[in-house]
């Protein structure tokens, strides 16, 4: 489940971006693992929601919305997810970057539509 662009929760709020390259090794199993941890990923307590760019250069950017950072750390502790990290650092990712932010306010322009 992904949020739809441009329709974010109302500050405050916490974001989580990862910036992940693919190792391009053992890709087996990663598209299952990824599907399973959005499905996780959505009963999380706190969770508001997700967007998620490929890049030209297969450079993965994925946001993920909660209510604040007390979230974020159960998230990351999840014994399903804690195999996934894993399994990544294993397999499947090169590199990757983790950034944890809080949004104190936002605004935005759209041209008339």
């Amino acid at each position: 489940m992904s949020t739809p662009y441009w329709t974010r929760p109302e500050p405050p709020y916490y974001v989580a971006v990862f910036t992940i390259t693919a190792s391009g090794i053992d890709p087996d199993g990663y598209a299952e693992m990824n599907e399973r941890m959005v499905e996780l990923a959505v009963a999380q307590p706190g969770y508001l929601g997700r967007e998620s760019a490929l890049l030209p250069d297969g450079t993965d950017i994925v946001l993920i919305y909660y209510t604040d950072d007390e979230s974020i750390r159960a998230w990351q502790q999840h014994p399903e997810h804690l195999e996934a990290q894993r399994l990544g650092r294993e397999k499947w990712h090169a590199r990757y970057r983790v950034e944890i932010a809080r949004v104190e306010r936002a605004y935005e322009f759209a041209a008339s539509e």
